[in-house]
């Protein structure tokens, strides 16, 4: 028997070094450089908190924080409403919608693409003098001027969410579908029967029921918003223009390591933004469960 055990860790081990290597070794790498002076070259030196007294103090952290929160904000109201809507067309019991493997693959699609490309194909459409989307807009006569999308900051950041909600929309739908079809249809059978509207069948029926999955979505988005990088980045000039509206927490992160040579900073900036989405993870989950517990215990 202790010959089998002995096998077993044997075959996880090949696991465990590639975890330690590539996962926990870099998790403490970046705390220890967090704590440091270190600039990419030479040795670390120790400096205590002073990086994350300097990161409490930091306008530029905050102001990009607050910039991601925007995005982020708006991406995901258009993501869910998208993903609600098509969750409540395809299970419906009266639309009886066929095809519903092929839209999955559909919606899913854009997720699949590489953000590079997703990236450069957004800023062709848009470009201000040659874009397809203001030569439309022209020629159909919706307007008289071409817009600057990318070279304002209010319609920049709204580009930016737009181009997020397109792309995770329909892993969104999957997975509030697939919790959708792990719902009895006794529930909703029962409720036609009764006479029931769409409206209360939904909110009366699917959406309790749906909770973990909302949960689960809920929080996946908001640490995956919170990150939100390569689209800011390579969409604009690298530096989150115009005017700064698109300097994610995550950009600044980057360039505070990779073009300013602060690598230590960049690591508290990073142990920063990760304290600040535990925060408000676990903010999501006592606002959408903490009620049912309070009602329990009473």
């Amino acid at each position: 028997m202790n010959n089998v055990n002995k096998l077993g860790y044997l075959f996880i081990l090949p696991f465990l070094i590639v975890f330690i290597v590539f996962s926990i070794y870099p998790i403490l790498r970046t705390l220890y450089l967090s704590f440091t002076n270190f600039s990419g070259y030479g040795e670390a030196e120790f400096i205590g908190f002073q990086n994350y007294i300097r990161l409490a103090k930091d306008s530029i952290f905050w102001t990009a924080l607050l910039n991601t929160v925007k995005i982020w904000s708006i991406s995901i109201v258009l993501q869910l409403g998208l993903a609600f809507l098509l969750t409540i067309i395809f299970s419906d019991m009266k639309y009886k919608v066929k095809g519903l493997s092929i839209f999955r693959a559909l919606f899913y699609l854009p997720n699949l693409i590489a953000a590079t490309s997703v990236a450069f194909l957004f800023a062709a459409l848009l470009d201000w003098q040659f874009g397809t989307l203001n030569q439309m807009l022209v020629d159909f006569g919706i307007i008289s001027t071409k817009i600057n999308w990318l070279g304002q900051p209010g319609t920049a950041v709204l580009v930016v969410a737009v181009i997020g909600a397109w792309m995770w929309f329909g892993n969104s739908f999957l997975v509030l579908m697939a919790g959708v079809q792990g719902i009895s249809k006794d529930y909703y059978e029962a409720a036609t029967i009764d006479g029931a509207g769409r409206w209360t069948i939904f909110t009366k029926i699917t959406l309790p029921l749906l909770k973990p999955i909302l949960l689960y979505v809920a929080i996946t988005s908001l640490i995956g918003g919170l990150q939100i990088f390569d689209i800011p980045f390579l969409i604009t000039d690298g530096i989150g223009g115009p005017s700064g509206a698109l300097n994610t927490s995550v950009m600044y992160l980057y360039n505070t390591a990779f073009k300013f040579n602060n690598v230590g900073y960049a690591a508290a900036i990073a142990y920063g933004l990760f304290f600040i989405i535990a925060i408000c993870s676990a903010f999501t989950f006592k606002s959408m469960y903490g009620k049912e517990k309070n009602k329990e215990a009473k």
